[in-house]
């Protein structure tokens, strides 16, 4: 980084990553009036750099261009400068990334390097990453740059026609509606479950070629495709096979951090043995929910393992003070990626004794040639505890022992290297997911500490995110800002109900209530259906689009979907339930293309076409704690149960006109049709068995 001695306006920013640049030679502006206002009255072009805390080819870079004043000042005379955090502004980031595919016919990423016209901010040109000299193919940075410029000020029609075409494209995107004649059917689930198997990796586990992401999602749709075949003559056990296989791949290559805990963001092989060394709040939260549902459904005991260390990777290394949870770890220390977490035999043969080095290095793959860049190790699973018992003539018990005071031992040596900085910016929507995740995990594998974990986070985001009645997108070093987005509001909105299977609060649900009637009031397309990622009053971009894809993220219409109609039935709020069905309506003709490009509406449609079973347990706390516990470790995911203590206050008519008794008593409920009162544990499972 440039030296103290000059300081641009990302300096006054709370994003740990637009600060990491304050101190450039590049004249940088965040997006905002200031910057917008400046190019219009200079008529010069916008050099849009958009980019995250944890990635590394950002801090590549950063430090090859926008650290070199020679660079720095040909982007200060001939552009106007603009730095943006894309976990801040996902709006913006969404909109520029599909400008960036449409002007280049290829896959966006980050660093994104967008040029925009002076007045409008419509891109006319743009990519990713640029290096300082010729290199694979792509023009050095500066002679970019001078070329983009001069370009612009000597055709400036010509761009201008580029630009508008790429906003008018971006405007026609949206997929007309399902014809109001055409009955929503299970034709896309059947799709999806096609062409996962199509895309199957039968050695290695995951969906497609490398680089391999995690795609939670996808691994629940194929554990929720074999649970709803187990009633049929020849179950789906392909289904099983396709998330157990994926699941258990990940969890023993390199993509889980064998040493810490936690989860990496992506393999850059088929194998998931070298990861990309990101670590991202949000990857962590979509496994460990993942793997809490495998270890229910299966009984499967690495799951259960992988889900509690993922839980308590995020409790040590990205838990904030007050209950909230950071963004991320970098996947660079001291400007060398992975460097924190690879290691050297030599080094951990002399840091374990004999017998724990034995155990360790023939467990990890320390006994195999480095598999990192030629002269490192990156931990894999490489041999079974089973396997090692036996050539080392030693119970399995002993080798675990043996394991666990090597993995002490070097995990105390880790910690005295550099580490990776933390994004200590703590997001609404990433906040939300760790919420599910943790209520999830704690549900099914009985850890209530982990309830404990996700009723703080949720306490901290009502504390510093919800202000006059609207929810804010995130904060650092305790300064909220931004107006939330779609996923903020549904993310959390779920995550309140998850949170309410294992502690039921009437405020908490109430809570949840006005989220929802916020995405209805601000954020509906009352014309197609469906919601916008923006609210109503959001800054005026060059578009304002609807998503229902899945990204990185579950797409916030499916999540919409889903969450509108569990509140919907468990209230009784017809409108919830109208909402839901035209949000599912609205992406009919994608959800028919390419339904395994999105797995949250195929929930919202699994769930319309049969609705969740919801039951609600009345009486004394105590006794209705035992009911709730006695059905939680069960995997059931379209069944959510509540137990409602008699002496809870507040209740929403629905719930409230379900009246406690001294015994205790379950209500169950399909849809809108409910059993009459169930008086014992025994009457409750005979009514759940026949259904």
């Amino acid at each position: 980084m440039h030296p103290d001695s000059h300081r641009n306006r990302l300096a006054a920013e709370t994003s740990p990553y637009l600060r990491q640049h304050a101190g450039n030679p590049v004249d940088w502006y965040p997006w905002g009036k200031e910057a917008l206002a400046l190019a219009r009255r200079e008529q010069r072009p916008i050099l849009l750099s958009i980019g995250y805390a944890a990635c590394h080819w950002c801090h590549v870079m950063a430090h090859e261009s926008f650290e070199d004043p020679a660079t720095a000042a040909l982007m200060n005379a001939r552009f106007v400068n603009i730095k943006v955090d894309r976990e801040e502004r996902p709006d913006l980031d969404r909109l520029y990334q599909l400008a960036h595919q449409m002007l280049t016919r290829r896959g966006g990423g980050w660093p994104l390097t967008m040029f925009l016209m002076h007045d409008d901010q419509q891109p006319f040109f743009g990519g990713t990453y640029f290096p300082p000299v010729p290199r694979h193919g792509m023009p050095a940075f500066g002679t970019l740059l001078n070329h983009v410029a001069d370009y612009y000020r000597d055709h400036p029609a010509e761009l201008r026609a580029t630009a508008g075409a790429v906003v008018r494209a971006l405007g026609e995107l949206q997929p007309p509606p399902a014809a109001p004649a055409q009955r929503l059917d299970a034709a896309p689930l059947r799709g999806c479950r096609e062409q996962l198997e199509r895309s199957f990796d039968a050695e290695w586990g995951g969906f497609g070629p490398a680089p391999k992401f995690p795609h939670a999602p996808l691994v629940q749709r194929s554990l929720r495709d074999w649970l709803l075949s187990t009633g049929r003559e020849a179950p789906d056990l392909q289904a099983l096979y396709m998330a157990t296989l994926t699941l258990t791949r990940m969890a023993e290559g390199g993509l889980f951090d064998q040493l810490g805990g936690g989860f990496y963001r992506y393999s850059v092989d088929r194998r998931w043995e070298i990861p990309h060394f990101e670590k991202m709040l949000y990857d962590n939260a979509l496994l460990l929910g993942a793997y809490a549902e495998a270890a229910a459904a299966t009984g499967e005991a690495l799951f259960a393992v992988v889900a509690g260390r993922t839980a308590e990777w995020m409790r040590a290394e990205l838990r904030a003070p007050g209950g909230g949870y950071y963004s991320s770890l970098d996947a660079d220390a001291a400007g060398v990626e992975g460097s924190y977490y690879v290691w050297d035999a030599a080094a951990v043969r002399q840091a374990l004794s004999g017998a724990e080095h034995a155990a360790f290095a023939a467990r990890y793959g320390l006994d195999l040639p480095p598999n990192f860049e030629g002269q490192a190790h990156h931990l894999i699973v490489a041999t079974a505890v089973e396997a090692l018992a036996a050539t080392l003539g030693a119970s399995a018990a002993a080798i675990d022992s043996l394991l666990a005071g090597a993995r002490t031992r070097l995990l105390a040596l880790r910690a005295t290297r550099v580490r990776p900085e933390r994004d200590e910016k703590i997001l609404t929507s990433w906040n939300a997911l760790a919420i599910r995740g943790l209520a999830t995990a704690a549900r099914l594998l009985d850890r209530g500490d982990l309830a404990q974990d996700a009723a703080a986070a949720l306490a901290f985001l009502r504390q510093h995110h919800w202000r006059d009645g609207r929810l804010l997108a995130t904060s650092a070093g305790g300064e909220a800002r931004l107006p939330a987005y779609l996923d903020d509001h549904v993310f959390l909105a779920e995550a309140i109900l998850e949170l309410a299977t294992v502690r039921f609060d009437a405020d908490e649900l109430r809570f949840g209530t006005q989220l929802l009637d916020a995405v209805l009031e601000h954020f509906s397309d009352h014309e197609r259906g469906g919601f916008y990622f923006t609210a109503a009053g959001h800054e005026a971009l060059i578009a304002r689009p609807r998503s229902f894809g899945d990204e990185a993220l579950p797409a916030g219409n499916g999540i919409a979907a889903v969450v509108l109609q569990r509140y919907g039935f468990l209230l009784g709020e017809t409108r919830y339930l109208d909402a839901a069905e035209r949000t599912l309506r609205a992406a009919w003709a994608p959800l028919q293309e390419y339904p395994s490009g999105h797995a949250a509406l195929l929930q919202g449609l699994e769930e319309l076409l049969e609705p969740p079973l919801i039951v609600i347990l009345r009486g004394p706390a105590a006794l209705i704690e035992a009911w709730r516990r006695s059905l939680a470790p069960v995997y059931a995911p379209r069944r959510i149960v509540l137990a409602v203590p008699a002496d809870c206050a507040g209740l929403p008519p629905a719930l409230a006109t379900k009246q406690a008794l001294p015994g205790g008593v379950a209500y169950v409920c399909r849809g809108s049709q409910c059993s009459a009162p169930l008086a014992s544990p025994a009457a409750l499972a005979a009514e759940l068995a026949a259904g």
